[in-house]
């Protein structure tokens, strides 16, 4: 039975011939990046900072304080980074009522689960942010496990949350695909060495999936979903 889990209470014993499918959230599940450019900037802009959107978008993915770090530099006053992403999660907190799915995300995931792949979700989301994205997603039924920020010392790019993942799945990397929409998530991956999927609905450009370490990239779940069969997801459970 799929037992929906939060965090590392109860990592499973190996399994050498279980398949893990571990998914980032916001970007990849939800579609929830503009929402996150926006808050950011605004809290960005709050505390005297003009950063390009273009800019904030590129960096998400990271956790809140990486990001802040990633944006503002290394000689920013550090004394700001807790304000603004305090600023940021009120500002995106109005937004969770409003959250949708990207294209079929829990058909994706009901239909992994339902050929007994464990399915985790890997985001940096904790507390009342991820319950609302867990809501949106619909699919909890199909989730075996879920690894956030609460459980890690490190974000991605770090291979910290995946290795939890996988922990928690009781998978070997060998047995696992993760999906995500950044290049972080990508990147997070290839250091974790798990096949990496790629997904266009966070708005990153699949050259920079792929340079990131991307095997193979498609438009969302959705598509994803039709190529179950032949894709990546067939390749590492064959």
């Amino acid at each position: 039975m799929n037992v929906p889990q939060s965090g590392p209470g109860g990592p499973r014993t190996p399994d050498p011939s279980a398949r893990a499918a571990l998914f980032d959230v916001d970007g990849t599940l939800t579609d929830t990046n503009a929402l996150h450019v926006t808050s950011w900037w605004e809290a960005l802009r709050q505390a005297g900072h003009h950063i390009p959107t273009h800019a904030v978008h590129h960096a998400l993915g990271l956790p809140g304080r990486d990001l802040v770090a990633h944006l503002l530099g290394p000689d920013r006053d550090r004394d700001e980074d807790e304000r603004i992403n305090t600023a940021h999660d009120v500002l995106y907190a109005t937004y969770f009522d409003r959250i949708a799915t990207t294209p079929r995300a829990g058909d994706l995931l009901h239909a992994l689960a339902a050929d007994d792949w464990r399915v985790v979700l890997v985001t940096s989301a904790s507390g009342a942010e991820l319950s609302a994205l867990r809501r949106a997603i619909d699919a909890d039924d199909a989730i075996y496990a879920t690894t956030s920020s609460d459980d890690v010392d490190r974000g991605k790019p770090h291979p910290e949350p995946i290795h939890q993942a996988l922990e928690l799945a009781g998978t070997p990397h060998g047995r696992a695909v993760f999906v995500g929409d950044s290049v972080w998530d990508m990147r997070a991956g290839r250091n974790a060495d798990v096949a990496c999927v790629g997904l266009l609905c966070g708005g990153i450009p699949s050259a920079d999936l792929e340079a990131a370490g991307a095997g193979s990239v498609r438009q969302d779940p959705a598509d994803l979903l039709h190529s179950l069969g032949t894709g990546p997801f067939a390749q590492v459970g064959a």
